[in-house]
């Protein structure tokens, strides 16, 4: 017998031993519920039909609640794992490109080199936007945030692209996917021109996705741009490390909103207005504005005391995580492309990244960050090299929107596919006033 039939034989014994249902004992009632498992991570409890015994759960937050079920991503917060269909991140990270990863996450597999190239070309064919399109910027304030852009224009795409689109067929939905992929990166670059009051720059598809991006961001018409290959694949990495992350409140709320049946542009439109939150995207946007307010090495100490200190509301910003209880895998990548990347434009003696350092440093060695695993994550590092190669703050999240689309349109997709899906409407736990009359108005 070989040592894989040995394994196999091993697993399908394990897989018999497995609990098939749970017992749920309400007074003298008992109530079964079926036990899922998946290829990883934690068995689920299925409660369905506990309305039907006329009952509900609490979970606020869906903290402990599975609203779907998925072959796009897992973590394992515990163990500091992250996989995209089973590939792992780090991996992905340092040997393949973000177009690679928008491949895999769209078609399962990582593409060959035939089938990346069609793809490539597929998107660049996609890159421009209608004219029309670019004279709604006009209806914005100059000093407008660029995520309030990104949300009105991103769901001005559903007015483009509504009649000839049918949800039901395949062809259309990866039709949508591979809109969304090409012209998030266009609308992104404008919403940066327009607030700093430079003309937009029409794409140029002789370039890489990323290069595209860098040259319709930092391009004018006065002078040649070129585009620097570390600050490329640097910006590449930060895209493949913000691809997909699992069933997070932006994913949730696209899945969410797609579930009525609403235009999928519309549906990313509401996935770029959950992602704005500081809670959420705005993550790296506040760990940069927190290294301005401590503003100088000196004043670290003063920092560090504030956030150890239980009854300071101070935390610090980029480090921990609240799903990896361990190193944040993201975080080892762009620990490397951080410093590839300063290097690289040879910057010293910044302050702000002066002080990013020596957080990090103090992170990495002071006991009681150590002992609670609050280690820098993905946000603190991908903050400091966006803010070293000339993105603005406010552009943080605008970033982290572009890089998440192909998350969100293939759960999307996903979703669509799934038989078992249904028009979201969770239950609540009312604790209002009880039923009363109304009183005629001359009573009250």
């Amino acid at each position: 017998m070989t040592e894989d039939v040995k394994k196999q034989e091993t697993a399908d014994a394990s897989s018999d031993k497995k609990l098939k249902t749970a017992v749920l004992t309400i007074g003298d009632q008992q109530i079964e519920l079926p036990i899922l498992y998946g290829t990883e991570g934690n068995p689920v409890i299925d409660i369905r039909a506990l309305g039907k015994h006329g009952y509900f759960t609490y979970d606020p937050g869906f903290l402990a609640t599975a609203s779907c079920q998925s072959k796009i991503t897992f973590i394992d917060g515990a163990k500091g794992v992250l996989l995209h269909r089973g590939y792992p991140i780090y991996e992905l990270a340092m040997q393949t490109s973000y177009m690679e990863v928008c491949y895999l996450l769209l078609h399962k597999e990582l593409p060959n080199r035939e089938q990346l190239s069609e793809f490539t070309n597929q998107v660049r064919r996609h890159t421009m936007v209608h004219e029309q399109l670019s004279k709604m910027f006009l209806a914005y304030r100059r000093d407008s945030h660029p995520m309030a852009i990104m949300c009105g224009i991103a769901g001005a795409l559903s007015a483009f692209y509504h009649t000839n689109i049918n949800i039901n067929d395949p062809k259309d939905r990866e039709s949508v996917a591979i809109r969304l992929i090409a012209k998030m990166p266009t609308l992104a670059a404008m919403s940066y021109k327009y607030s700093i009051g430079q003309p937009f720059m029409y794409p140029k598809n002789n370039l890489s996705y990323t290069g595209n991006f860098l040259y319709m961001m930092f391009a004018n018409p006065c002078e040649e741009y070129v585009v620097n290959p570390v600050i490329e694949k640097a910006l590449d990495r930060i895209f493949i490390l913000h691809a997909d992350h699992e069933q997070n409140a932006s994913t949730s709320c696209v899945r969410f909103a797609g579930t009525t049946g609403a235009n999928p542009f519309a549906c990313i439109a509401a996935g770029i207005a959950a992602l704005w939150g500081p809670a959420h995207g705005g993550a790296n946007e506040a760990c940069l504005r927190m290294l301005e307010n401590i503003g100088s090495i000196d004043r670290i100490p003063e920092f560090i005391a504030r956030a150890k200190d239980p009854k300071d509301p101070f935390r610090l910003m980029g480090f921990g995580h609240r799903v990896y209880k361990n190193y944040d895998p993201r975080a080892v990548v762009m620990k490397e492309t951080c410093h590839e990347v300063l290097e690289e434009l040879h910057i010293q003696n910044h302050p702000i990244l002066d002080v990013a350092m020596e957080l990090e440093r103090i992170a990495l060695s002071d006991p009681y960050f150590i002992e609670r695993k609050l280690y820098p994550n993905v946000d603190f590092y991908s903050g400091i090299i966006l803010n070293a190669i000339g993105i603005p703050t406010s552009m943080f999240t605008v970033i982290f929107a572009l890089a998440r689309t192909i998350g969100w349109i293939t759960n999307w997709i996903e979703m669509q596919e799934d038989p078992s899906s249904k028009i979201g409407r969770p239950r609540q736990l009312y604790v209002g006033v009880p039923k009363r009359e109304v009183p005629p108005i001359y009573r009250r």
